[in-house]
């Protein structure tokens, strides 16, 4: 295969933002001399405000703040996904065997920030709030009813839920009845003045820098030893790592190339990478309702041709995002007893002369290095990502180059970080990098990529996956076949039948795992979680994020 030098999206010359108020390194410390402020940075650009904690576009979602000020019912550890769910808004949860019911019990001693309890109503209302606005049911649960009986409340569904129990009972922020009964518009709602039942409120917002401070008091559990946390939005990657080297952030989710010389590198007693890999992938998604990408012939082609592992070594540094080999997508280790038999072993392999003859075999043809489609009209495709992530503009450059190969002539857009989520989610592209969701069983992987009740028309969102808009009646089948299972067996042929038709016609190509890991400095806080304590996610977007603000102390202390 031709190989080019592609353009290095290098850190040297990186500069950190200016004028972001304090900093680790100023005034983050009581008068006996214990850290008080934690510093979280995300390379996301600057933030419109916005606190709707039910839409991932918001800025609370960008940057992870609203899991500080809202809460769910359960934390679940997505690090060990077979572990039993942590009590939180809820004290217990009990499943009826068939995954139709569950009932939740409220716990006693929740306030909201303005001093009113929490209570089942408030949960009911919630879910009611879920159930009747599609836009703000990410994960299209199939909710049937919500009642109430004192302090518990049970929540029925039209289908079974063993495959969404942690969408249901850990991913939901529970919202104040007297607030949100009072919004017109819970899916587009700025939401303002935020009020929630989580351990910190906010202090002041900025399109760099929020500010949140812990509570005075009426929080249901110990208060943090964080008493304030800081969110800074950084222009890019490179941003953000040089505010990490030079300990101005002090927590992140984000891509380091030479992680070891420009990070850890930089202190090694206390500058931290945990990337634990988690049962979700990372890869291509291509739009299959734009011609000729509606044909799997061709599909199947690029994915022929792009060089996973050049990927994984150039643009993930070798640790982001660890290769996926297999030809289904499934991430080893986590993957590996889901495979159907016939695709154990089959791992992916660039294949550049086999990827024409499919094309010719199916009608494509070549004028001189062009790859022209049946219609007569030269390939060619888009693709996208935000400016800022440096691993996927460098992963696009990659796919370019592979794809050009086969005489597809590609384009790359850095686009707006809003943008761009907008324009996937209304299946507004040709081709980009995106992750999928991830959950215990390989189900979440498929469900975001080829799930056809999540099928949208173009210029609708479907936040909740199937941005190619593939329509596939036999995937969609399975995977409710699955989600409906009542042994391992009717699982095990349900994922069969999925992994054909993820191998078969291509509606993504899977490039590497996904990771929910963090990268951290120890010098202020201690606690983090790690390799000897992964008791959760280390990423601050996550619901974990409120968990991992609770163990953590000053150093030293």
């Amino acid at each position: 295969m031709r190989r080019r030098h592609l353009l290095a999206i290098a850190l040297a010359g990186a500069v950190a933002l200016t004028g972001c108020g304090e900093t680790a390194n100023t005034r983050n410390r009581d008068n006996k001399g214990g850290a008080t402020v934690l510093n979280v940075g995300m390379p996301n650009g600057p933030q419109t405000e916005n606190h709707n904690p039910f839409l991932t576009t918001s800025a609370a979602a960008s940057l992870g703040y609203r899991w500080q000020i809202y809460e769910p019912l359960m934390m679940w550890n997505p690090v060990k996904p077979a572990e039993p769910f942590k009590p939180w808004l809820a004290t217990k949860a009990e499943w009826t065997p068939d995954y139709r019911s569950v009932t939740v019990t409220v716990r006693d001693n929740a306030s909201w920030s303005d001093g009113k309890p929490v209570t089942a109503a408030d949960v009911a209302f919630t879910y009611n709030l879920v159930k009747k606005n599609e836009a703000i049911n990410t994960a299209a649960i199939p909710y049937a009813s919500v009642s109430t009986s004192g302090n518990q409340v049970t929540l029925t569904f039209d289908s079974p839920q063993f495959v969404n129990q942690q969408k249901i009972l850990a991913q939901v922020p529970i919202v104040p009845e007297h607030i949100w009964s009072g919004i017109k518009e819970p899916s587009t709602d700025a939401n303002k003045n935020p009020v929630g039942s989580g351990a910190y409120t906010l202090k002041s917002f900025t399109p760099q820098t929020t500010t949140l401070s812990v509570r005075t008091g009426g929080y249901w559990q110990e208060l943090p030893k964080v008493k304030e946390l800081r969110y800074t939005s950084y222009t890019d990657n490179n941003a953000q790592t040089t505010a990490l080297a030079n300990g101005e952030s002090e927590w992140s989710f984000v891509f380091i190339p030479n992680v070891q010389a420009v990070f850890v590198g930089k202190d090694p007693a206390n500058h931290k990478v945990w990337a634990p890999p988690v049962l979700g992938i990372h890869g291509l998604y291509l739009n299959t309702v734009k011609k000729p990408f509606d044909n799997p012939a061709l599909r199947r082609a690029m994915n022929m041709v792009i060089n996973r592992e050049d990927i994984f070594q150039q643009a993930e540094a070798g640790y982001f995002h660890p290769l996926v080999k297999s030809v289904t997508g499934l991430p080893s280790p986590a993957g590996d007893a889901y495979l159907a038999p016939e695709y154990r072993g089959q791992d992916h392999k660039v294949d550049v002369e086999g990827a024409k003859k499919v094309l010719t075999d199916a009608g494509f043809t070549f004028k001189g290095s062009t790859l022209v489609d049946p219609s007569g009209k030269p390939v060619t495709l888009t693709l996208t990502d935000p400016a800022g992530w440096s691993d996927y503009q460098t992963s696009l450059e990659i796919v370019k180059d592979n794809l050009s190969d086969i005489g597809i002539a590609a384009t790359v857009d850095k686009a707006n970080q809003d943008a761009w989520f907008r324009n996937v989610e209304e299946g507004k592209f040709d081709a980009t990098f995106r992750w999928t969701n991830g959950g215990a069983t390989p189900y979440d992987i498929y469900q975001t990529v080829m799930d056809g009740r999540l099928l949208k028309p173009v210029g609708t969102a479907s936040p909740a996956g199937n941005f190619g808009r593939f329509d596939n009646p036999e995937a969609t089948a399975a995977l409710t076949a699955y989600a409906n299972a009542t042994d391992d067996a009717a699982r095990s042929a349900a994922l069969a039948t999925l992994q054909k038709v993820f191998v078969e016609q291509v509606p993504m190509v899977p490039v590497g795992a996904d990771n929910i890991g963090a990268a951290y400095s120890t010098k202020n806080w201690t606690g983090w979680p790690d390799d000897t304590n992964p008791y959760g996610a280390g990423q601050p977007t996550q619901p974990n994020a409120a968990d991992v603000v609770q163990h953590l102390r000053p150093a030293g202390s």
